[in-house]
């Protein structure tokens, strides 16, 4: 299946001179995104967890912990997150942020596999693996919807095994 077809460019979002990669498309197309849960359910092997990193990772990552029976610990934006937590800060092409996960979330020697929408820079996928090892736990390997190898992501991430459906 060719998923480039449900992905969407939209030009100038969310400033000037980006190229939005718009996943709406493929959420509305029931046989898009099974394709997509599909592909990384039968490839993740060895993960005792699936993290979701907020935003749009959620999207993907509850089903693909549904369809293999994992548990599913979330990365999100400062502040998100109603229980105790540590943070970790970074840059994104466009402003800065800063992750957090509850400080129970994961125990040392567990093996996690980060799911997210989009790889660009890397920057935000280095974060989440950082609140992870943080805890004691291993990044077995990412998984992204859509890499944008162009971004020269394999400089911040070159110690992680990155997965991609779709690469531009």
């Amino acid at each position: 299946m060719d998923i480039t077809k449900y992905i969407r460019d939209v030009e100038g979002f969310p400033k000037k001179g980006v190229t939005f990669k718009d996943i709406s498309p493929l959420l509305e197309s029931p046989k898009a995104f099974s394709y997509c849960i599909d592909i990384m359910a039968e490839k993740i092997t060895d993960a005792d967890i699936i993290i979701w990193l907020d935003a749009r990772g959620f999207l993907f990552a509850w089903a693909l912990a549904y369809k293999l029976n994992k548990p599913l610990v979330i990365i999100r934006k400062q502040w998100k997150l109603p229980y105790e937590t540590i943070s970790q800060s970074y840059s994104l092409e466009y402003w800065e942020n800063t992750f957090e996960i509850h400080k129970d979330a994961i125990e040392p020697g567990q093996k996690v596999v980060i799911i997210d929408d989009l790889l660009a820079t890397g920057w935000t996928a280095l974060a989440a693996a950082e609140l992870v090892e943080q805890l004691g736990g291993i990044v077995d390997n990412f998984w992204f919807i859509i890499n944008l190898s162009f971004l020269d992501w394999e400089k911040v991430l070159s110690k992680y095994t990155c997965n991609s459906i779709v690469t531009y």
